[in-house]
């Protein structure tokens, strides 16, 4: 994934929560970054105001003032420009020159969501809701991704002790939300369900519909907003157990398929680097390097995304989480995907013949195999649907 330009780790809401982050996580953070609460995280993030807009009549050479738009800028910034200082890089820390003030240039009907307005909610929510006893302003910890000089914001934000246990090993998958926003048009305050892998640090996205609430009108508070979405987080963890635990049980047999592990990725439309990566993490985790199963297949994807995905957050991304959530979610519309793409793959090869034949015989065997044992995703399905629907109301 593109490097931030600025990362915030933290663990615990505010200095009266005493957090430290969990060994599994603490040991994949980068030395150089500071651990501070989330509350110092939010705060140091660039905040938006507006200002008016004016443009140049080339024919008079004077500029002409505008209500129908507004500048959307950083006022930290904008101070700083004013004055002629140069000095600290506000975006990323790194001391050299400054930032460019102007985010972007919407129409008036751009409402601005500044960081504390969207977050200190959730720190209020926080401090209510348990898990385990505990609040979850006292386990909570994870880290905020800044890019293009502050305007663009991603973050996790995980609940230690709030996790899936696996039968098979012992360590958890831990449960929280990711959440972002920017001040350039393209991406309106959002959240949705996340987890993580704490055996591989792997990054489980999009497990809820996206909620969004976008930079236009009037926005009404945050507080059931966030209460809502957390208070579905456990039942959204119960749910990931048990489709998990049925992918373990629904399986490939890659010598039947006249495709290797890369090639099924390929098929899935993943770019070859990310085909090669999952695949790698496949056979290293598999029990049976030619019979695996649908978890393992779901988390060669995700650690292929988490670790060495080479675009930007954002849509590109949530593209092929989704393409990685139904190996998991849905084998059954993975399947027919695959064999879609195959059938075209081999419609183009100038010698079609026997051996195109043979192979696809063999993926619409393999089809036909694994929808009589994934009946049981079925109801699975639906019924987590409808907690995302939940969520998202």
């Amino acid at each position: 994934m593109q490097e931030p330009g600025r990362r915030h780790v933290f663990a615990g809401i505010d200095s009266r929560t005493d957090t430290a982050l969990p060994a599994w996580y603490a040991d994949r953070v980068d030395d150089t970054d500071e651990v501070m609460t989330f509350s110092e995280a939010i705060r140091d993030l660039p905040r938006a105001t507006t200002t008016e807009v004016a443009y140049r009549n080339p024919v008079s050479d004077e500029w002409v003032e505008t209500e129908r738009f507004n500048a959307v800028a950083e006022p930290s910034r904008l101070r700083q420009q004013a004055t002629g200082g140069g000095g600290k890089n506000v975006a990323d820390g790194s001391g050299s020159e400054s930032v460019d003030p102007l985010f972007h240039v919407p129409s008036d009907s751009y409402t601005i969501l500044n960081p504390v307005e969207v977050y200190a909610p959730l720190e209020r929510v926080l401090r209510e809701q348990t898990v385990d006893g505990r609040r979850l302003a006292e386990v909570a910890f994870g880290e905020i991704r800044q890019y293009r000089g502050g305007g663009e914001v991603h973050m996790d934000v995980l609940f230690d002790g709030l996790e899936v246990t696996l039968s098979d090993r012992r360590d958890p998958i831990t449960m929280g939300v990711t959440s972002g926003y920017d001040f350039f048009g393209g991406h309106a305050v959002y959240v949705e369900g996340f987890a993580r892998d704490t055996a591989c640090a792997n990054s489980i996205r999009s497990l809820t519909n996206k909620e969004v609430v976008r930079h236009v009108g009037g926005v009404e508070a945050f507080d059931d907003w966030w209460e809502e979405i957390l208070g579905q987080l456990d039942l959204v963890a119960d749910d990931l157990a048990g489709f998990i635990d049925a992918a373990q049980g629904v399986t490939l047999e890659f010598t039947d398929l006249p495709f290797d592990v890369v090639g099924f990725y390929d098929l899935l439309d993943f770019p070859q680097y990310l085909a090669e990566q999952a695949a790698s993490d496949v056979r290293a985790n598999a029990v049976n390097p030619f019979e695996i199963d649908m978890w393992t297949l779901h988390s060669g994807a995700t650690y292929a995304l988490t670790h060495h995905f080479r675009g930007k957050e954002g849509t590109s991304l949530d593209g092929y989480q989704r393409v990685a959530n139904d190996v998991l979610f849905n084998p059954e519309a993975t399947i027919d995907r695959v064999q879609q793409a195959y059938e075209q793959q081999t419609e183009e090869v100038e010698q079609e013949g026997l051996t195109s034949g043979r192979g696809q015989a063999r993926i619409e065997q393999v089809g036909d195999d694994l929808r009589d044992a994934v009946e049981q995703f079925e109801s699975r399905e639906e019924a987590l649907r409808e907690r995302f629907t939940q969520v998202s109301n």
